[in-house]
């Protein structure tokens, strides 16, 4: 069976290489599953760069009901990682309600070793871990780097991918032929590592403009720092 948004497991791990659009697309994701009726916690593990974080985005996902779990630092201008015991507390939380959807936002490389704190949760019962990428980052153009960082992560965190977020973009320059182009690539990178490509990630100024069945419109929730 294809795996799609609606097919995941309610315990989803969201990583990728550092500006992959990671936490784009945990917060919209987020929006996408309360909106349908869900239960949903969003987890911000982001544990290295202060500049795009899923707290961030706190108190607008909170007004739409999504229950978040931040860093003690976030939002400060201290970096020290930090894993408040509101983590734990979030994962029981995933075994005691199956029907929640749990959301981790693993930020950077380095970030997927906290997933190891928390392993068994995600050995007792299913998981999705989400390996978003972008053809157009430094260091993922080719498809064998692209790959490496995925081994890399799952090394790190002791999980399994299960799936591909394509999100090729070019930041507000991003026009659907540049979304259009990089599919073939992420086709290849499916292919090379066996792993089902979820959706395809785009820009909700594009809808109508892409085809395709598994395109996942998104708003920006990354803060502007310059």
């Amino acid at each position: 069976m294809q795996k799609t948004l609606e097919t995941l497991q309610n315990l989803i791990v969201v990583a990728g290489h550092f500006g992959a659009g990671k936490t784009n697309f945990a917060v919209n994701l987020a929006k996408h599953f309360v909106r349908s009726g869900k239960a949903v916690t969003l987890v911000d593990l982001d544990i290295v760069n202060p500049y795009f974080r899923a707290a961030d985005n706190k108190a607008e996902l909170e007004a739409l009901g999504v229950h978040c779990v931040v860093p003690d630092y976030a939002n400060t201008n201290v970096d020290i990682p930090s894993l408040p015991p509101t983590v734990l507390g979030a994962l029981e939380a995933s075994v005691r309600e199956p029907e929640r959807v749990t959301i981790l936002d693993v930020g950077g490389d380095n970030g997927a070793v906290a997933l190891g704190m928390y392993n068994r949760f995600f050995r007792e019962g299913g998981y999705e871990l989400l390996y978003v990428v972008n053809k157009y980052r430094p260091l993922t153009e080719e498809l064998d780097d692209a790959e490496l960082i995925l081994r890399e992560i799952e090394w790190s965190g002791r999980l399994r991918a299960t799936g591909i977020v394509h999100n090729s973009n070019l930041g507000e320059e991003t026009a659907a032929e540049d979304i259009t182009d990089a599919m073939p690539w992420a086709d290849e990178l499916s292919k090379k590592c066996g792993l089902p490509i979820v959706c395809t990630v785009a820009d909700e100024s594009l809808r109508g403009q892409l085809a395709g069945d598994d395109i996942f419109y998104i708003t920006n929730a990354t803060k502007q720092i310059f």
